[in-house]
């Protein structure tokens, strides 16, 4: 049976080519080129909370992101079961879709979690910044799947789902007239932007920022509430687990905020789930009750006549959004703002600093150490590097290097230039 829900609007390709003689669907396509590539397998070795490969049971990007996806999915199962809703059988949001939005989310984000990002945009302030989002538009539409360097060609609602910022850089500087820290897609991407919004231009009361950035298709925002979720609930346990979040310090915590932790309220809820150590069976419940907080509203706008992915607007609980939200503080401020972690993430901007001072002398401004033609990138990187004529170009192509790198790639890296006695053949395999 057809589904109603996509046209050929969506499942157009960014090439134009069709998927003719395929038995699986445009969007099973996209979610299994994804799923099939290194770059989302390296996901596995890149923070999400703590430092990958300190302890097992901490959650990576890659485990993340698969969390993420079973969410999504079950979102989407939620909303068409629904029969008071607008979806039927042969009309309703495409669980494969969502799963391929999902699993890619996080694809663009460089070692040391969000503090690489950081770092990252701050080195290339002069280049046209960076962002982990806009990354992942760069691998999906150029770099990842195709040798030829011309990404995976993707579907335009798979490309549009993973586009949760709209807002060009540039755009952001001349509206505030300082570069952005995040939630921008790169200048050179305005093509793809504009070839996901079917050619049509931004309305005035859309411009460049968060009102511009809030206007996502249905599977952008229902892979938005699942990373949400997964966020502010998943990494819960593993906060726990790691002694970062216990009964005290909660205690603490609500008490210099004023906020309730008594039976009944959320922080109690979580309080007594730890006492009684079923933060896991917690946590799984939690999950279920986010699920079934969203529903869908009918939506009017520039959009919504080509696609009925701009239909609908992702309506969630109040309650529950709440609920996520005074998660998410609790953990930044306990947790991510922890002296332990802070630590972690000044040795991760240090590591990047210096790769970046050396690979931008050596590739970006081509500056030879002590005369020396030192080749200390890969042969294919270097090549691509050295044959593209302008420096911004150049300064991408090393930005892109070091965004892919896993932590313990990127660490390994930085023992071999930097420590006199760490180094062998056997290391060089990222």
């Amino acid at each position: 049976m057809q589904n109603r829900f996509y046209g050929e609007f969506d499942t157009e390709r960014r090439s134009g080519r069709q998927d003719a003689g395929d038995f699986r669907t445009p969007f099973q396509i996209d979610r299994d080129r994804v799923l099939h590539t290194p770059t989302f397998r390296r996901l596995q070795n890149k923070t999400q909370v703590f430092w990958s490969g300190e302890y097992d049971f901490y959650r990576t990007r890659l485990t993340h992101s698969l969390e993420v996806a079973q969410i999504g999915k079950s979102i989407s199962y939620w909303l068409k079961s629904q029969s008071d809703g607008p979806l039927t059988d042969d009309f309703f949001i495409d669980p494969d879709l969502i799963e391929a939005i999902c699993l890619s989310h996080d694809l663009g984000h460089p070692p040391f979690g969000h503090a690489g990002e950081r770092t990252l945009n701050h080195l290339m302030a002069k280049f046209g910044g960076f962002e982990g989002n806009a990354q992942t538009l760069r691998l999906l539409t150029e770099r990842i799947f195709s040798v030829k360097r011309s990404g995976m060609d993707p579907t335009r609602a798979f490309m549009d789902g993973i586009l949760k910022y709209k807002s060009l850089w540039s755009e952001l500087i001349s509206t505030t007239g300082v570069a952005p820290l995040h939630h921008f897609i790169h200048d050179d991407q305005h093509a793809h932007l504009d070839w996901a919004m079917g050619g049509n231009d931004f309305p005035l009361d859309l411009p460049p920022g968060p009102a511009r950035n809030k206007f996502k298709s249905i599977e952008c925002q229902v892979m938005d509430w699942a990373d949400d979720t997964a966020y502010s609930l998943n990494d819960l346990s593993d906060s726990v687990r790691a002694g970062f979040l216990n009964i005290e310090k909660i205690e603490t915590w609500s008490e210099k905020h004023g906020i309730s932790h008594g039976e009944g309220t959320p922080l109690g809820d979580l309080m007594q789930a730890i006492r009684s150590k079923r933060v896991d069976p917690f946590v799984g419940k939690r999950i279920g009750r986010y699920i079934q907080s969203t529903r869908l509203e009918s939506d009017v706008n520039f959009l919504s006549t080509a696609t009925h992915r701009y239909r609908y607007q992702l309506v969630i609980d109040e309650s529950v959004k709440a609920e996520s939200a005074l998660f998410k503080r609790l953990a930044f401020d306990v947790v991510f703002l922890s002296p332990q972690l802070k630590q972690l993430e000044h040795k991760g901007n240090r590591m990047l600093r210096q790769l970046w001072e050396v690979l931008g002398e050596r590739y970006v401004t081509g500056v030879t150490i002590d005369g020396q033609d030192f080749q200390l990138l890969p042969a294919d990187t270097a090549a691509e590097i050295e044959t593209t004529p302008d420096e911004a170009g150049r300064a991408r192509l090393v930005c892109d290097f070091l965004a892919g790198m896993t932590d313990g790639y990127a660490a390994r890296t930085y023992k071999r230039l930097f420590t006199p006695d760490f180094g062998s053949i056997g290391d060089l395999v990222g």
